[in-house]
Formats: structure tokens, sequence, C-alpha cells
């Protein structure tokens, strides 16, 4: 089984991914967000999800999915 831990470092606004294989992996913040049309609301949600759930924001990151879930958070606040 391979473990996988995910934190937000603030200094450098990335998600710093840590495998206990020996693998590290960097996911710049802004380099993920460029792009992505979001509202004040949506942008909050992203910046929490990124602080309170790294992993949940890597896998949107990595997937592709982050439009999809900033799409699904503004539907939310209708």
């Amino acid at each position: 089984m391979r473990f996988i831990y995910a934190t937000y470092n603030q200094h450098c606004n990335s998600i710093d991914i840590t495998a206990f294989d020996n693998m590290f992996l960097r996911i710049d913040c802004n380099k993920a967000e460029d792009g992505l049309k979001t509202t004040p609301n949506s942008q909050c949600a992203l910046n929490a999800l990124a602080i309170d759930n790294s992993i949940g924001y890597a896998r949107l990151a990595l997937t592709g999915e982050m439009q999809d879930w900033v799409n699904a958070e503004d539907c939310l606040d209708v």
C-alpha cells in the first residue's frame, strides 16, 4: 500500500504532496487556478479547500476537474 500526505504550503502558495516511497510533488496553486472562472464565493471555497483538504485540491488539479468543482460551488449559492 502506498501512503500519501498533502499539506498547504503558505510560503509558496502550493500543495506539497509526499508519498512514502520517497516521491515529492508540488502543485503551484497560482498555476493550477490560472484560467479558472471564479466568483468571490467560489474563490474563497477554493482557498479553504487548499488549506483544509489539500489532498482533495490536489486531486482536482491533477484530474482537471477544478473548473467543474468551482461551477458546482457557485450553483450552491443560488
